[in-house]
């Protein structure tokens, strides 16, 4: 049986390094690695949610293969390193998620979405699958989807960043976001340290995707997201020569002081929200149907409802 979990805002008020080595658990055949939520860090800013997968090989398998299922009250985020993931949804949105380009599905009140792997593809994977909690006053936004692939890039000293959501420098990307909120892809050139502008008002965590890089005296272990709170002007990070270029994810927000309730794929503030979301679900209301699945959709676990402080 899933059990609701409250998710709490708990920023840490000065700059700090806090390593949370990451979950193995996996979605139907594909490894995962769960670096949000964990017991002792549930958000960072507005996000919420955080698989990384990859680097996988494969070549007759469908490693993604996720059947249709509900979102109520978040965002989801597809950034791939490696490898296509395509999207149908129930608005009979579709996208192919690769390399430089970003699915981004606003669930709002609703909706039903499928992800897999194309039939046409390389044979590689690797990436993130992320959630944003969509803040109270728009929680029952109009659902959508869009895809984004003319992502700004911004010259740094010792590297690039590619603005996949939000704002970072002078740049902004050109998705849709309810919060203030960063997410970029970190790319150092090995020609010397790589030094990010960030904005001190924000919570940042940093994961790494590729390669070797060290902050301050911790070197960045793979798998790993490394919370560092908030009060900084810009964080320094020295990248290892090695075969692999060094990149790493940057995500952060304004700390999201609303505390929401998680369970399956629900991001809501009460548990008769979440029965009400899954009795919907399970009765063929609300969310639609993925018309472009070719298979079932999934069916919605039992509820255990947790008690909800100060409700």
């Amino acid at each position: 049986m899933a059990t609701a979990e409250r998710v709490v805002c708990e920023p840490s008020r000065e700059p700090t390094v806090e390593a949370y080595p990451g979950l193995a658990t996996d979605l139907g055949s594909l490894p995962i690695t769960r670096l949000l939520p964990r017991s002792r860090r549930r958000l960072v800013g507005p996000w919420c949610f955080l698989d990384a997968f990859g680097p996988l090989r494969f070549d007759a398998t469908k490693p993604v293969d996720v059947p249709p299922h509900p979102h109520i009250g978040l965002q989801t985020v597809s950034w791939l390193v490696e490898g296509e993931i395509l999207h149908n949804d129930s608005l009979k949105g579709t996208g192919l998620a690769r390399p430089g380009v970003v699915n981004l599905m606003t669930a709002g009140h609703g909706i039903a979405h499928s992800e897999e792997t194309p039939a046409q593809n390389g044979g590689r994977l690797a990436g993130v699958q992320l959630w944003v909690a969509l803040p109270d006053a728009h929680r029952e936004t109009t659902p959508s989807f869009e895809q984004n692939g003319d992502l700004p890039q911004v010259a740094l000293d010792g590297g690039t960043a590619v603005v996949f959501l939000g704002s970072f420098a002078d740049a902004t990307a050109p998705g849709r976001t309810f919060s203030p909120l960063v997410g970029v892809d970190l790319a150092a050139s090995g020609t010397g340290p790589l030094c990010v502008p960030v904005d001190p008002e924000f919570e940042h965590a940093l994961v790494p995707l590729a390669g070797s890089l060290t902050l301050g005296s911790d070197r960045l272990e793979a798998r790993t997201l490394y919370y560092l709170g908030r009060g900084r002007t810009d964080i320094r990070l020295e990248a290892d020569a090695g075969v692999e270029p060094a990149r790493a994810l940057l995500l952060g927000g304004l700390p999201f002081r609303e505390s929401v309730l998680m369970w399956w794929n629900f991001v809501a503030r009460t548990n008769e929200e979440i029965v009400a979301a899954r009795d919907d679900w399970e009765a063929g209301r609300r969310f639609g149907e993925v018309l472009a699945y070719a298979g079932p959709r999934l069916a919605a676990p039992p509820f255990v409802a947790r008690a909800v402080p100060g409700r």
